[in-house]
């Protein structure tokens, strides 16, 4: 028979239904409730708002130089340099018509 290794998903499966693990509860009844101020004031981080339409995800390969320029700008507008080129690239699409 062949020796599982802890490091595998299959050993680290069989591991896990061996060893009894006691799950504890977290208790949050030192947390304040948020109020309707603060939960209004909350955005979705690292997604876009909801109801807008998604962005699609690719991938592309940029020259070192251009990716570098990209990175700067983005930096010195303090934006994502992902949405930078969403942004320079919309632009240049609605110049187009």
């Amino acid at each position: 028979m062949k020796k599982l290794s802890a490091s595998s998903v299959r050993g680290w499966r069989t591991a896990k239904k061996k060893s009894v693990i006691k799950k504890q509860r977290i208790d949050y009844s030192d947390i304040p409730p948020l109020s309707d101020k603060q939960l209004a004031s909350m955005r979705r981080v690292g997604r876009p708002p909801l109801g807008e339409e998604p962005r699609q995800l690719i991938a592309i390969r940029l020259d070192v130089g251009v990716l570098r320029w990209l990175k700067s700008l983005a930096a010195k507008r303090r934006v994502p340099y992902q949405s930078l080129i969403n942004e320079l690239l919309a632009g240049e699409m609605r110049k187009a018509g």
